[in-house]
């Protein structure tokens, strides 16, 4: 069998160079899908989780900046003691020894009863949190938001323009995708949203 020649063997570097081009981006855009498939299953199972919360205790977690605040703080057992004391449940004390909960380490469970199996024994992380992504949580206890950003953006399943020009902070990304509780809007604040069910109710009854 003859040699190849120098312009043969540059033809045959120019195919290989192109194949595994073509290889190496099929795997990281496989990779990327896997992420963001894995970042609507998150959200999945912490509003699960959310939802059973709320029907134990009638509310949802108040959030603070952008986390679950839903974790014992150092001032727990002292506000505890004196909950017990009270003939109604006060909130807002209960509140008062609550720490956020930290994505990926800390667990969402009753705090009243460590024996109480968890809601989560560990809320679920950005499977980039380490370059900076997080997810992004929004509660004013009746109502919840919940945020991922999708690194494939528009060409991604469940992206969100409305949520998108909110230019809400999923740690370095913009939150593109989420869920939240009932038909509670996603493109707009709780607020907002809450000050426009006012408005209606209001109009209604005039």
């Amino acid at each position: 069998m003859r040699p190849f020649t120098k312009n043969e063997l540059l033809i045959v570097v120019i195919i290989f160079a192109v194949v595994v081009g073509f290889t190496l981006k099929g795997l990281k855009d496989a990779t990327r899908r896997a992420r963001d498939f894995q970042r609507k299953q998150d959200l999945g199972i912490i509003s699960d989780a959310l939802h059973k919360y709320h029907d134990d205790f009638g509310f949802f977690p108040p959030s603070e900046n952008g986390k679950v605040k839903a974790c014992k703080n150092d001032n727990f057992e002292e506000v505890y003691t004196k909950l017990k004391t009270l003939q109604e449940f006060d909130r807002n004390l209960f509140f008062e020894g609550l720490k956020t909960c930290d994505w990926g380490r800390d667990p969402l469970r009753d705090v009243q009863d460590d024996t109480y199996p968890p809601y989560l024994s560990s809320i679920p992380s950005d499977p980039k949190q380490n370059s900076g992504i997080t997810y992004l949580y929004l509660s004013n206890t009746v109502r919840f938001q919940l945020y991922t950003y999708l690194e494939g953006e528009s060409d991604e399943n469940g992206f969100d323009q409305g949520i998108v020009l909110r230019s809400l902070q999923c740690g370095t990304g913009v939150c593109s995708y989420g869920k939240s509780y009932g038909v509670t809007p996603l493109n707009m604040s709780i607020d907002d949203y809450e000050n426009i069910l006012l408005k209606e109710s209001q109009t209604g009854k005039e």
